[in-house]
């Protein structure tokens, strides 16, 4: 299936590693351009030179840190001063674990700061060079803690959630202009951050990160965690011309570990 992204530019945060680095490879070998950001441009090289040529070719990294306005301004004015994108994955990074009752009013300020506040300011600024081209993608990643809140992790449950709300109102106001907006909802993914967040319950429970990992697959119906290219995949499909009609959406991919409809 022809995807549609030969010629496509994209801008893909969070790219260093995990669900970022693999979407970014993704988009890259279904032929779009991307420019791939994190706070390690270095790693971004790395994985990208790894690439067949003419898919790495493809990759330019830029750096980025979400929690510094200053710094997603100047990528933003770079962009559009380069004609801007056509594609925008949203990826932040996960917070510290905490409970509810233990996160901090200064916890949740500079969480939202770097999760939500300048992801949104990012999108408004790029969002207009879209417009204009009647067509964009606009795909944030979240977590499936929005539709089953996760123990330990309040902050990202809190934040995510108001991402997914803000998504849903961008998603109505722009349908009618060819830009289509969703999130996309990862369960137990291998990833770095998964790995982390098993070793920190292990700590906490007394067991192996082992241990902790065989539990969590247990809940899972497809009794594994899923790999980060399934996940691109997904990702890929949403920023295609064949999605044309997927917006305002919220797509799981969680091996069915979601109990809710």
């Amino acid at each position: 299936m022809d995807l549609g992204l030969k010629g496509k530019r994209a801008l893909v945060l969070g790219a260093s590693r995990g669900l970022g680095a693999a979407i970014a490879r993704t988009l890259a070998e279904e032929g779009a351009s991307v420019v791939a950001a994190a706070r390690s441009d270095e790693k971004i090289r790395a994985w990208a030179g790894a690439l067949p040529a003419e898919a790495g070719g493809r990759v330019t990294a830029a750096r980025l840190d979400l929690a510094n306005l200053a710094s997603v301004e100047a990528l933003a004015e770079r962009l559009i001063a380069e004609g801007g994108v056509d594609i925008l994955v949203n990826n932040s990074g996960g917070p510290p674990p905490a409970d509810a009752r233990e996160a901090k009013r200064a916890d949740w300020l500079v969480q939202f700061e770097a999760m939500a506040a300048n992801l949104f300011h990012l999108t408004q600024r790029l969002l207009p060079g879209m417009l204009a081209k009647k067509w964009g993608r606009i795909i944030t990643i979240a977590s499936s803690g929005v539709e089953q809140p996760i123990p330990r992790l309040a902050l990202s449950n809190g934040i995510r959630s108001a991402v997914v709300g803000w998504s849903k109102t961008l998603a109505s106001e722009v349908a009618g202009q060819g830009v289509t907006v969703n999130v996309v909802l990862p369960g137990r993914i291998e990833t770095e951050r998964v790995e982390e967040l098993d070793a920190a319950n292990a700590q906490r429970q007394g067991k192996t990160p082992e241990e902790v990992a065989e539990a969590s697959k247990a809940t899972i119906p497809a009794g594994r965690y899923g790999t980060p290219q399934e996940f691109a995949d997904v990702v890929a499909f949403l920023a295609s011309e064949r999605a044309s009609y997927v917006t305002g959406a919220k797509i799981r991919i969680d091996g069915g570990a979601t109990r809710g409809i």
